[in-house]
Order: C-alpha cells, then sequence, then structure tokens
C-alpha cells in the first residue's frame, strides 16, 4: 500500500480522530501548547451532538456536578480523578472568556445554556478557536485503523480510502454508539480493543423505556414532576425530576437518569429491574392522613394535586370511583390508592436503545489510562477521551463536562509528550 502524506517528514501531527465535544477540545488545548494538530472528523461538519443536546439550546454545563452521579464499572477513583481535573469555574471561565460564549444558569433545572439559546453558537465558536490555533481539520474522511510505532518510527493513521498519515501522537475520541445518526458508530472502541485494551460491555444509557403494551398511550404528552426508585441489583438508585409519558413507554429527566439500570437488567436476562414512581413526593402518611381525614370527593382531592388524565387512570386502575366519597373509601381501597400514588410500579417491558439513548454505557476500562493526562497505559503516544471510556453521568451538562474536562487533560498531555520527545537529547 502506498504512504500517505507526512510520512517522508521529521516531525508529525498528533492526529485527534472525531470533532465532538472532548475531541474539539483535545484539538484546541493541543494546539494550545504548540503542537502541530490535524483533526479527522468522518461528518461533514463535525459537533453534531452539539447541535442536537439541550432540544438545540445545547446544555452546555451544569450548575453543579456531582461525581456520585457518574456511572463507571471502572474505578470511582480514577473516574473522579478525570472528571474534577478542570473545575466547572475554569471550564465556565473557558466558554465565557475564551470563546465569547456568555452563559446563563436556568435555576429550575440547575443548566447552565449559552444566552443565544443556540448550539450552533457553542460547536462554531469550538471550531473557530481550533481554526485560530492552527488546527487542520478534515471532514468527511473515515478512519479504518491506527498502528503503533514500531521502533523510531511514527504513528500510522489509516483511512478508509486507502491513506495513511503519520502522527506523533493520537487522540482517540471518536464517541461511542449513541445516536448513530451523528455520526457515532464504534469505530474508535472498536480501534481501541484492537489495540489490546479492555472495553467493559457497552449498552445504550440515558434512553427512554417503553412498554408492550403501551398500556399509559392515552396519557402521552402529560408531564409532570416524580421521584423514581430504582429496586433491583446493586444499590438502590433514586431520581427526582421530570418525567413524560410517550405513546411507546416513559421518558423525562428522571426516566433517564435511571435507564441504564432497566436497561442492564434486560441485558442480564434475568429479572427485570423493579421502577416505582411517587407521583408527587408526596409520602406514604401524608396521603394516608388526607384520604382517611379529608372531606369532599376522591377526586377531588387527588385532582389538586396532580393532572386530571393521570387521576382518572390511577383511580381506574385503583378501582376507586372518582365521585365517591373520602368518607366512604374502605381500608382496601384506601391501601391500594396510596400504593399507586407513592409506589406505583413502571410497567416498562424494554426501551429506545442507542437510536434515543443520549450515551453510551460501558467503554475503555478507566484503570488503563492515566488519569492526569489520558495516555494509555498499553501504547504510549496514544490518549483516549470523552464517551468512548468507561463513564457517563445524568442529563443536564454532566455528559458535556466529563467531555470537555476529559478532551482538555488529552489533548494538553499529547502535546506535552510530543514537546518531551522532542526536546529528549
Amino acid at each position: 500500500m502506498a504512504e500517505g502524506i507526512g510520512l517522508a517528514s521529521q516531525h508529525h501531527p498528533i492526529i485527534v480522530i472525531g470533532a465532538g465535544a472532548a475531541g474539539l477540545m483535545a484539538a484546541i488545548f493541543a494546539s494550545r501548547q504548540g503542537a502541530e494538530v490535524l483533526l479527522l472528523e468522518r461528518t461533514k461538519e463535525g459537533g453534531k451532538k452539539i447541535l442536537i443536546s439541550g432540544g438545540g439550546r445545547c446544555n452546555v454545563l451544569p450548575g453543579t456536578l456531582d461525581p456520585s452521579r457518574f456511572v463507571t464499572a471502572s474505578s470511582p477513583h480514577s473516574m473522579k480523578k478525570m472528571l474534577l481535573s478542570w473545575p466547572l469555574s475554569g471550564q465556565r471561565q473557558f466558554f465565557e472568556e475564551d470563546l465569547g460564549i456568555p452563559l446563563a444558569l436556568e435555576p429550575e433545572t440547575d443548566k447552565l445554556f449559552p444566552l443565544s439559546n443556540r448550539a450552533r453558537d457553542v460547536r462554531d465558536a469550538l471550531i473557530a478557536a481550533g481554526h485560530r490555533q492552527g488546527v487542520r481539520c478534515r471532514f468527511a474522511v473515515m478512519v479504518a485503523s491506527i498502528d503503533p510505532p514500531v521502533g523510531s518510527s511514527p504513528w500510522r493513521v489509516r483511512l478508509a480510502s486507502g491513506e495513511t498519515i503519520a502522527a506523533s501522537a493520537v487522540v482517540l475520541a471518536t464517541g461511542g454508539l449513541s445516536v448513530p445518526a451523528t455520526g457515532s458508530d464504534g469505530t474508535g472502541l472498536a480501534i481501541a480493543s484492537r489495540l489490546g485494551h479492555t472495553i467493559h460491555p457497552t449498552y445504550p444509557a440515558l434512553t427512554p423505556l417503553t412498554a408492550e403494551p403501551a398500556r399509559h398511550a392515552d396519557l402521552a404528552g402529560l408531564s409532570l414532576r416524580v421521584r423514581l426508585d430504582s429496586l433491583g441489583e446493586g444499590r438502590r438508585w433514586t431520581t427526582t425530576g421530570g418525567f413524560l409519558f410517550t405513546h411507546r413507554g416513559y421518558s423525562g429527566p428522571a426516566v433517564l437518569d435511571l435507564s441504564h439500570r432497566a436497561v442492564l437488567s434486560r441485558l442480564r436476562g434475568g429479572p427485570r429491574e423493579t421502577i416505582r414512581v411517587n407521583w408527587c413526593d408526596e409520602s406514604e402518611e401524608a396521603w394516608e392522613k388526607s384520604l382517611r381525614e379529608g372531606a369532599g370527593l376522591v377526586g377531588t382531592l387527588l385532582r389538586g394535586r396532580l393532572p386530571d388524565r393521570l387521576v382518572a387512570a390511577l383511580l381506574r386502575e385503583a378501582q376507586v370511583d372518582p365521585s365517591g366519597s373520602l368518607s366512604q373509601l374502605r381500608r382496601e381501597q384506601r391501601r391500594r390508592l396510596v400504593e399507586m400514588l407513592v409506589r406505583y410500579e413502571l410497567p416498562w417491558t424494554s426501551d429506545e436503545g442507542y437510536a434515543k439513548g443520549e450515551v453510551t454505557g460501558g467503554g475503555v476500562a478507566l484503570e488503563e489510562v492515566h488519569p492526569g493526562t489520558l495516555e494509555s497505559r498499553l501504547h504510549p503516544g496514544l490518549f483516549l477521551c470523552g464517551e468512548m471510556l468507561d463513564c457517563f453521568g445524568p442529563i443536564g451538562g454532566h455528559n458535556f463536562a466529563w467531555a470537555w474536562a476529559t478532551g482538555r487533560s488529552a489533548g494538553a498531555g499529547a502535546a506535552r509528550k510530543v514537546d518531551a520527545t522532542m526536546t529528549a537529547p
């Protein structure tokens, strides 16, 4: 095979593979340290997940960051060190001062959005920052494989077209498998696996749940704030937030944030995860007292706290007449109704998978990269970052925080590695 550009040169660029959130940040911070950077991206413009995030608004960062809400099958200590390597205050300062993207906190959701409410502004600002730093970008190119150095030879990045490009270091930032319409196809995970890295089993996360039959299809479009408790293997998982009925099942932040528990139980093939709903975070004791001591009609009491359509569905399932008097509720009816109000078992059967899953669970084992630089412990000169690493967080900007932080570490680490190599006697 004919060798392509770069192989005859004594110095080679750092090649960043993937122009998503982590890859763009890696390219910017590698070039900031004076490294020559070539960014390769399979789509025509890059940053497609940035463009669709937050409903097109781009939830750049969370208002607060809680490492305990992140999920990994790897070392929690390594995950926390990587996540907190770039504090939220520093990340916000970078977007506002370096990129010129002022952010505003949405108090009710604890999320930071650009003042323009335009995701494209964020994506374009990142690409422009790379260009200002001298990053060369090549879009619509497919990477087939990468070959590590042999002796004093450089890294070789082989494209699907047959072209080969030499590199002084390689940053893999290709994402996972979620939302394949944005270009995520697992290429980076496959490359890392061929290079000997351990890949913890991947699965869709932050994905809507489905029900067959769709028992609550008539409630589609109804949303409210709930508390969910997941009660399967492992520790109890509780989420609080928006809940949305869909034609196929259930979505909303509260559902997405614990959907990985349901997905994993499905993939294991054993008992399905039990998910219980408290429809308004009212305690069992408070409901019991209201139903036992209240005056008026059952339906009137419930409609004062829950949406009408949901009240009708719950009372129908509990076999309680909404026009019945509270004083005439039998003890067993009251207990059955309280159970449905505070511990309703969600009748999910499956999920929407990677097509609608916002992130990929699993990925490259964190123990196999240095937490400070994200350099591979197996192959010096190879750096891994972003969604292809075994970590994800809840919705609301947390996964961007992970991408920004790990991309920055990988890019800066690659630049330091190359600089040290070139200046060594």
